[in-house]
């Protein structure tokens, strides 16, 4: 009692001190999980309303939106319960289900940037293929596939194939960082990165694509001269050609209309010219954007999960530590944000919803840029 007493009395100011770091703590907590309701429900709403947004890229940005919203609704304010009450308040089962929740989001996010690289790689290297195949019954394979890889990630320390505890230097529920040699958990940690490195392989193949192919030229409908029914000129494939053209083509497209889709019930086809590769490019570069931040924002948490894993008893500062998590858990209500920064098509039907903005805004064209 008397060491207790004298402890107490002879550090005052730590006390005050951590009274301090849990009102940061609480308080940025609190103003991440608003930004991430706010934003990604703003996002969804959006997505969700507007019919023109109702492609492959879009729904893959829907989902995630959703898993962000879900992660911050229903983990974060344990981890401000944590904060607030000096430990783990509740059980070792519900610390369990917490724990499986945010390393479920977490594996989902990581593996749908990785689908959705293949896919923005499949939009470029091969537009025709993706526009044929990307329908709304293959995106929603992808994302229940990718949701079945994370539970099957996130299951195994649920039923004690690993292991889920609360973290007192972090303020939540996840993997024990157990020196390596004790680790059954590395595993998952090492697929973690895995998976973010393969993602940024595909976007590095798809921008050396993008290099390789920058002197090409959009393919371009270049009109025949007929005289009697002889057909000249540099856009001239023969009777074949001018047959496709006019909606009666059967067999391959003609060598030098490559490019040009035929109407399947009497719309107007469908020209892939240099506007739409922009598109798909910037689509591209909107998605890598939320990869690095997601890599940028995991990257020091990953770290020192790797540190005090490989390391005994490695001397992880709290300050650091804390630090990490918290961008980390700030990861959740990026998305958004990068998302309407570098999308104008978002921004503008953002604006839409708005009576203020409508007189700025600018008529839509057939090719819209993104």
């Amino acid at each position: 009692m008397a060491n207790a007493s004298a402890f107490g009395e002879s550090s005052p100011s730590s006390h005050s001190y951590a009274s301090a770091a849990s009102a940061v703590k609480l308080a940025s907590l609190g103003l991440i999980t608003g930004v991430s309701l706010l934003g990604n429900a703003s996002l969804s709403l959006l997505l969700l309303k507007d019919s023109s947004l109702h492609t492959a890229p879009y729904f893959f940005l829907l989902d995630l939106c959703v898993a962000d919203a879900v992660r911050s609704a229903v983990c974060f304010p344990f981890v401000m319960a944590a904060i607030g009450g000096g430990g783990w308040p509740y059980g070792a089962l519900c610390c369990k289900i917490v724990a499986f929740m945010s390393v479920l989001f977490c594996f989902h996010v990581t593996f749908l940037l990785f689908c959705v690289s293949v896919t923005r790689y499949m939009a470029i290297a091969h537009h025709r293929f993706y526009h044929k195949r990307m329908s709304r019954c293959t995106c929603a394979a992808v994302i229940c596939m990718a949701w079945t890889l994370s539970v099957a990630m996130a299951s195994p320390p649920v039923f004690d194939v690993g292991t889920y505890e609360f973290i007192r230097e972090e303020e939540q529920c996840t993997f024990e960082h157990r020196y390596v040699k004790a680790n059954d958990t590395l595993g998952f940690m090492l697929m973690l990165a895995v998976v973010v490195g393969t993602t940024h392989v595909v976007y590095v193949k798809m921008l050396c694509f993008v290099y390789d192919h920058r002197k090409m030229k959009p393919a371009q409908l270049v009109p025949a001269v007929s005289q009697n029914w002889t057909f000249h000129g540099p856009g001239a494939t023969g009777q074949a050609a001018a047959n496709w053209i006019a909606g009666f083509g059967r067999g391959p497209t003609p060598p030098t209309l490559v490019g040009i889709r035929q109407a399947s019930h009497g719309g107007s086809r469908r020209l892939l010219v240099l506007d739409e590769f922009k598109t798909e490019k910037r689509i591209g570069k909107m998605y890598y954007m939320i990869t690095l931040t997601f890599l940028v924002l995991w990257a020091p948490y990953v770290s020192a999960c790797y540190l005090r894993i490989f390391v005994r008893g490695a001397p992880v500062p709290q300050l650091y530590l804390s630090a990490a998590v918290w961008m980390s858990f700030a990861q959740a209500g990026a998305n958004p944000i990068i998302s309407f920064l570098f999308n104008k098509e978002l921004r503008m039907r953002l604006r839409a919803c708005f009576p203020s903005c409508l007189g700025t805004l600018t008529p839509t064209e057939p090719y819209c840029v993104i």
